[in-house]
């Protein structure tokens, strides 16, 4: 066991007037299985690269192991994959290597395979044996549920249980909730650990909120009930001293001392109010800082003037000689919330690509509503670049309403003047969400919407699909999500 400190960490990019991090504090377990949450933008791959030494930064990181980043940047994906492994870990004995693949279910024959041919499952799988082979390294393992079907999630889930010394960036609450014991989040105005599993942490996190809600609400009207009484006592106190100078209705002199003191008495007391008003305005100020606000989205969804949507019979897809999928048949009807499930490579974006109308050869029967108007939100961001209001404008949606629904997300106005190719992963795929959300349709269709995306966004996601019941066709490997929105699953 060692520790890794981080002392005073102050950190901005170059060009940038915000600080990324600013005086942070805090130290790390080299035996901890640490998960690594926050919204998107907030820093969490940038923490990692600083760890790994990418950045110059003011302030101290100290630790007596080496970093290892995951996913290994790999030169020649073409060679094969016992190459691979070699490259990444020289120094290893085949045992060991034949001991993590038998962990997490792989056979050695994709050794003896190009890297390349290896589903992505796969080559998780084996990029995270070989790191795991490598001694006195500390592993920062960023996103590797990305892409990875819900038996493949299930696996490495398991394997990374059985093994301490990583941070885990992943938004995926039940993968989370299964492999880690400490949590390490980037607030809104710091960073803290908290021991315990995602949802040990958000309960914790919902606690405090509600005590903050509750307490700023009780400051609010302390505050507003000391400065109306403020208010009257130095009222009271003036008309007070004023009278020291008239008369009292019977025409004798008033005593002067005597209102003095009074109106001396009533000063104290009108300052002794406005003190305690300054007491609670201090604290209610220290409150609702790291509150995430989450405020609802909403989707209009046009009506179609047919019940049934589509609806496939027997249908296979080809691509040249290989088969994707075979004899898949359903029907979408409206207020349906359908998730298409299946093992990577089982033709689930294929199925949508063709409900959406992109050209793909077919056996079988298809159909669908003639004037159905469809949002599709792809699993690709790299085609992502400009500015949001020419994005907005090219795509045919309201600015907005589009640049709404992304604050809503957590989007800085900051970020409304960047280029979008400079986003965070995250922040790119809301952008596809938030253009989807903007478009009047009949039916919208998500390939993986949420890969890179916020935990707390996924649940604002959700609760938009539960409070307006939109008819949507989605492939999405978060498992809680699809238990928390899918009226229906159809398994290839």
């Amino acid at each position: 066991m060692s520790l890794i400190q981080v002392s005073n960490l102050t950190f901005a990019y170059e060009g940038s007037f915000d600080h990324i991090f600013e005086n942070v504090n805090f130290q790390i377990d080299t035996d901890w299985k640490l998960g690594f949450t926050g919204r998107n933008g907030r820093g969490k791959t940038t923490f990692l690269n600083l760890l790994l030494g990418k950045y110059d930064y003011s302030g101290k990181i100290s630790a007596n192991v080496h970093f290892e980043y995951f996913p290994f940047q790999i030169a020649n994906k073409e060679q094969q994959t016992l190459d691979v492994i070699n490259d990444i870990t020289p120094d290893y004995q085949h045992w060991e290597l034949m001991r993590e693949l038998s962990l997490l279910k792989v056979s050695e024959d994709v050794l003896y395979r190009p890297f390349d041919t290896l589903s992505n499952g796969e080559q998780t799988k084996l990029l995270l044996a070989a790191l795991f082979l490598k001694e006195n390294h500390f592993l920062l393992i960023d996103e590797p549920t990305n892409h990875l079907d819900m038996n493949a999630r299930q696996l490495v889930s398991d394997y990374l249980h059985t093994k301490s010394g990583y941070i885990l960036v992943s938004h995926d609450r039940a993968f989370l909730d299964n492999c880690v014991d400490h949590i390490l989040s980037i607030n809104k105005t710091n960073i803290e650990i908290q021991k315990g599993n995602f949802s040990d942490w958000w309960e914790n996190k919902q606690r405090q909120d509600q005590y903050e809600l509750a307490e700023n609400e009780k400051l609010k009207k302390d505050i507003k009930r000391l400065s109306e009484s403020a208010k009257r006592t130095s009222i009271w106190s003036h008309e007070v001293e004023k009278t020291k100078n008239g008369t009292r209705n019977s025409g004798s002199k008033v005593d002067k001392g005597y209102i003095g003191h009074k109106a001396a008495k009533m000063m104290k007391r009108s300052k002794s109010i406005e003190h305690r008003q300054q007491s609670a305005i201090d604290e209610r100020s220290k409150l609702l800082k790291n509150v995430e606000h989450a405020d609802s989205l909403k989707i209009s969804q046009l009506a179609f003037h047919k019940n049934q949507l589509a609806e496939l019979e027997h249908v296979s897809i080809n691509y040249g000689d290989k088969t994707v999928c075979t004899d898949v048949s359903f029907t979408i009807e409206q207020g349906e919330r359908i998730a298409l499930a299946g093992r990577n490579g089982s033709g689930k974006s294929s199925i949508l690509k063709l409900i959406y109308g992109e050209d793909i050869h077919y056996t079988g029967t298809f159909r669908k509503g003639s004037q159905l108007k469809i949002s599709f939100v792809s699993q690709d961001t790299s085609h992502l670049q400009g500015n949001l209001t020419d994005y907005a404008r090219s795509n045919g949606i309201d600015e907005s309403l589009f640049k709404s629904i992304l604050r809503k997300l957590d989007f800085s106005r900051v970020q409304f003047e960047k280029d979008i190719s400079a986003f965070s992963g995250g922040q790119k795929k809301k952008v596809l969400i938030a253009k989807s959300l903007c478009e009047k349709v009949h039916l919208h269709i998500w390939d993986e919407p949420l890969n890179y995306i916020d935990v707390i966004s996924r649940m604002q996601i959700e609760e938009l699909l539960l409070e307006y019941s939109p008819t949507i066709l989605f492939v999405e490997h978060d498992r809680e999500f699809c238990q928390n929105i899918a009226t229906k699953i159809v398994e290839l």
